[in-house]
């Protein structure tokens, strides 16, 4: 972890990816990015599906293209709606970023920047599995 984190190219990054959405039911696209903690940008979009509960999330596309790309822990990240305006994301989302989210993890959300544990408080993790 190092320096300051660039929310403005973050949510750009998200913005772009919200663009690439397949949302031919809700027409609600949601796009999502992430630093990782060596410093690369990774982001995803969200997938309809017409099997409404196989729907992806822009965090799984993203969280999909951070193993596809070296893995590693994520620093900080934000996601956005079509018009990229910063949105929360949902609990399953939530708890797939607990399980990626570096020490330092830091969310800019509606209210501002926040926490892992403010995002997902008394997350369940793998420690609990162990």
């Amino acid at each position: 972890m190092t320096g300051t984190i660039d929310w403005e190219a973050l949510t750009s990054a998200a913005t772009q990816a919200a663009q690439h959405a397949y949302v031919p039911y809700s027409h609600y696209r949601v796009g999502a990015a992430a630093l990782t903690e060596d410093g690369r940008v990774v982001v995803g979009c969200n997938v309809e599906n017409a099997g409404y509960g196989v729907t992806l999330c822009a965090e799984c596309g993203m969280v999909g293209q951070l193993a596809m790309t070296g893995g590693g822990k994520l620093r900080a990240f934000t996601c956005v709606n079509g018009e990229g305006s910063t949105i929360m994301p949902c609990g399953r989302c939530r708890q797939l970023l607990s399980e990626h989210a570096g020490a330092g993890f830091e969310a800019l959300g509606v209210s501002g920047v926040v926490t892992m544990n403010e995002l997902l408080p008394d997350a369940f993790g793998p420690a609990d599995i162990a």
